[in-house]
């Protein structure tokens, strides 16, 4: 099993966005791995994935994340 290091992310990074690896956005808890990475969940299990800045996402992911613009 891995050990997790639990932080308050959101007091450290208040209003930066975390995505999955497709562009989809992350809006629940974090926890930061030892290694540095960010991951979903409040502390790790089975399901927490990796998290990603948007700068750190693929093109095609960006495109995703991007907000959509509206029509007038």
């Amino acid at each position: 099993m891995i050990a997790a290091i639990n932080v308050s992310v959101e007091a450290n990074m208040k209003g930066v966005k975390h995505y999955f690896r497709d562009g989809t956005e992350h809006k629940g808890g974090t926890h930061k791995m030892p290694n540095g990475d960010l991951h979903s969940g409040k502390t790790h299990g089975k399901t927490s994935k990796r998290l990603y800045h948007f700068s750190e996402l693929s093109k095609t992911a960006q495109s995703k994340a991007r907000p959509k613009k509206k029509k007038k």
